[in-house]
Order: C-alpha cells, then sequence, then structure tokens
C-alpha cells in the first residue's frame, strides 16, 4: 500500500468518524439513520477503500450503545459487507447495478448489527433487523445519486 493510499483511506476513516458523531442521535440505536454509511459506495470506484471505511465504523463504534459487540459485530458487517461487493465487481462491471447490489446487501446483513443491538436491548431480532435494514436502506439510496456526483467531482476511482 502507498503513502497516497493510506493517506485517503485515512481521511474516509476520518470523516466516516465526524460524520456519524455529527448526527449521532440517529446513528445509533435500533433505527440508524447514519449518514456516513454513503461511504460504503466508495468500492465500487476502487476496492483499496475496504480500510478506510472499515476503520472508520470500528472508531465509530467505539461511541456505541452496544459497546464491545458493535465493534465486533458491527464491523464485522461492513467488512462482509464490502468483501461480497469486492467480490461481485469481478463479475458485474455496470457501476448503477453494483451501487443497488451494495445497498441491499449491506441492508440485508443488517442482522448481524441486530444481534449485536439485541443482546443489548432485549427486543424482538425481527423487529431490530426490519429497522436498520429499512434505515441502511433508505440512506444508501439516498447515497446512489450523492455518491455518483460526488464521482464526476472528485473521481473517487483515480482519488485513491
Amino acid at each position: 500500500m502507498n503513502i497516497r493510499t493510506l493517506v485517503v483511506n485515512g481521511i474516509i476513516a476520518a470523516l466516516y468518524v465526524a460524520v456519524s458523531l455529527l448526527v449521532a442521535p440517529v446513528a445509533f440505536g435500533v433505527i440508524q439513520f447514519r449518514i456516513s454509511e454513503i461511504f460504503n459506495h466508495l468500492v465500487i470506484f476502487d476496492k483499496r477503500y475496504f480500510f478506510g471505511i472499515t476503520i472508520g465504523v470500528f472508531l465509530t463504534n467505539l461511541f456505541s450503545m452496544a459497546g464491545g459487540l458493535d465493534l465486533v459485530f458491527g464491523t464485522a458487517h461492513t467488512a462482509i459487507s464490502l468483501g461480497i461487493i469486492i467480490f461481485l465487481k469481478n463479475f458485474i462491471k455496470n457501476k448503477l447495478t453494483l451501487l443497488f447490489l451494495n445497498t441491499l446487501i449491506f441492508s440485508f446483513n443488517m442482522f448481524i448489527v441486530a444481534f449485536a443491538l439485541n443482546v443489548v436491548i432485549e427486543w424482538s431480532y425481527l423487529f431490530i433487523w426490519f429497522t436498520l435494514a429499512i434505515s441502511e436502506l433508505i440512506i444508501l439510496l439516498i447515497g446512489i445519486p450523492v455518491i455518483l456526483a460526488l464521482q464526476k467531482r472528485l473521481r473517487f476511482d483515480k482519488l485513491i
């Protein structure tokens, strides 16, 4: 990994944490409108964003109500979901298709985070999974046009 990749990933991790904490009242809990989840779409443009996003999630989850469970399960959710979409990029080349698949994968995989929250708040597991998945779906769907507009200006595929 070169210096530029390290620096860009450090900036992505820092931005992920900053944006998450900016909206902290709605970034944690059973309904998570964590705007920083839009950064998950960056791997569509370059798989090397994996590290910055994953580290950003880990650091943000230090502030989670689920504590250590969210550090493990929240970070695992991100790493697994990013890994799946990186794998799919080998077969699917259309960026818009990948962005929608990324949205669905992250939303479905919220069952991982739901497990950690279920241990902490002891609500219905299916209810927690549903609310997390819907909030993730909304944020990532909103994120598609945002990330595409930013891509035109910032060129994420050439930035790292």
